[in-house]
């Protein structure tokens, strides 16, 4: 874990994850169908592994989860299994596992409460043609968490400390 202070702005500290894989559960027959997300969890429970960020958009057509690398084959295989019935009605289309990716989380106290720190860091990241994968904010409304390809992650970074001054 890389961590950066800064000295201005919202943005005190900026934090890599490295290793890590994103799984995705996806399929447009998810849509209103109740415990699909605790399902998912429930799978990647019995494989002994830690989520280390969740993401799912409101259309609750796919759900983000991010795990160790060294995890992510056996949490698919486990969520396949859990999703079977559902894969084969052709409610879930796929789980997918994107591999060599990096979380990038900005960390500050004043995050949630100075309009457009989200907007700036995205633009930063724009600016350097860097994709983001998936986005969460805690619950403290203190950080903001990112997947991005893990060739990517220490420019994000770089670009990040430039918009906070270091």
């Amino acid at each position: 874990m890389k961590e950066a202070q800064g000295e201005n702005g919202a943005i005190k500290a900026v934090a890599t994850i490295n290793d890590v894989s994103v799984v995705t559960v996806r399929g447009r027959g998810m849509k209103g169908v109740t415990g699909i997300a605790g399902r998912t969890f429930t799978s990647v429970a019995r494989t002994h592994t830690s989520v280390l960020m969740f993401a799912q958009a409101s259309s609750e057509q796919n759900i983000c989860i991010v795990v160790p690398r060294n995890s992510a084959d056996k949490v698919k295989r486990e969520i396949e299994s859990e999703m079977m019935r559902e894969i084969l009605n052709k409610e879930i289309d796929d789980v997918d596992v994107m591999n060599d990716v990096a979380i990038i989380t900005t960390v500050g106290a004043s995050m949630s409460s100075t309009p457009g720190v989200s907007g700036k860091v995205f633009g930063a990241l724009g600016d350097e043609n860097i994709n983001v994968i998936a986005i969460a904010q805690g619950s403290s409304e203190c950080g903001i968490s990112l997947v991005v390809k893990s060739a990517e992650a220490k420019r994000a970074v770089r670009a990040i400390h430039v918009l906070t001054g270091n």
